[in-house]
């Protein structure tokens, strides 16, 4: 009799919650949905929801809850959904190492422009340059017109065609590589991207800082040898 109850109450709790996530839903309210399906992952534990629930967390920019959802390390049946939160949590919360592992797992499985360009900016943060050169190479034969990359360093977000995004990270590879000798030809492709894309402002801050650096070693070597 007590099991009757007890299994009566727990179906009664999982019809409540998923109508109760139904309804939130409907409102767009996403705490209410996360609420709902934390319960229900409680009642009745499944992968598919907690890569859900890990997913709306990303969502919402709360990376840490993403991962502590869902995990970090890598596993042979992650889902696709698992995957991206498990990427993108991790470089949000300045994880470039391990966000790698999982960009890379992401590509293998489905390559696109959009994810090299994740791979080849992560390899550069972490000096890994000839990887990152060939993902810029990926993205510069595949990107196509219509395809755009967001950047957020003004107040007021913009957009660039992709494939001029792929060469301002060409010259900041060029740049890396040999900082002294590659001045000249990393400031020639950044040019060209401004030509490409007028507007876009991280490259004229990236030219000018280069070109500062590249005075300061000039006058560094034009001082007396003592």
């Amino acid at each position: 009799m007590v099991f009757q109850i007890g299994a009566q109450s727990n179906t009664e709790l999982i019809k409540h919650f998923e109508a109760y996530n139904k309804q939130m839903r409907a409102q767009g309210d996403v705490q209410g949905m996360i609420n709902a399906m934390t319960h229900l992952n409680i009642l009745v534990p499944s992968e598919a929801r907690k890569d859900t629930l890990a997913y709306i967390y990303m969502s919402e920019g709360q990376y840490m809850q993403a991962l502590n959802t869902i995990g970090i390390d890598p596993k042979v049946d992650d889902s696709d959904i698992a995957l991206e939160v498990k990427a993108m949590s991790l470089k949000a919360v300045k994880q470039p190492e391990r966000a790698l592992v999982h960009f890379n797992e992401m590509f293998k499985r489905n390559p696109s422009p959009a994810l090299a360009y994740e791979l080849a900016e992560l390899n550069l943060q972490l000096q890994k340059l000839d990887e990152a050169l060939t993902h810029i190479n990926y993205g510069l034969a595949n990107a196509t017109p219509e395809m755009k990359h967001a950047y957020y360093e003004q107040q007021q977000p913009y957009q660039v065609e992709l494939k001029s995004a792929f060469m301002y990270l060409k010259a900041l590879q060029l740049f890396q590589k040999d900082r002294k000798n590659n001045i000249d030809a990393a400031v020639d492709i950044l040019d060209d991207t401004l030509k490409a894309s007028p507007n876009f402002n991280l490259v004229n801050l990236t030219k000018n800082e280069i070109l500062r650096q590249k005075q300061m070693m000039q006058a560094q070597e034009a001082q007396p040898k003592q």
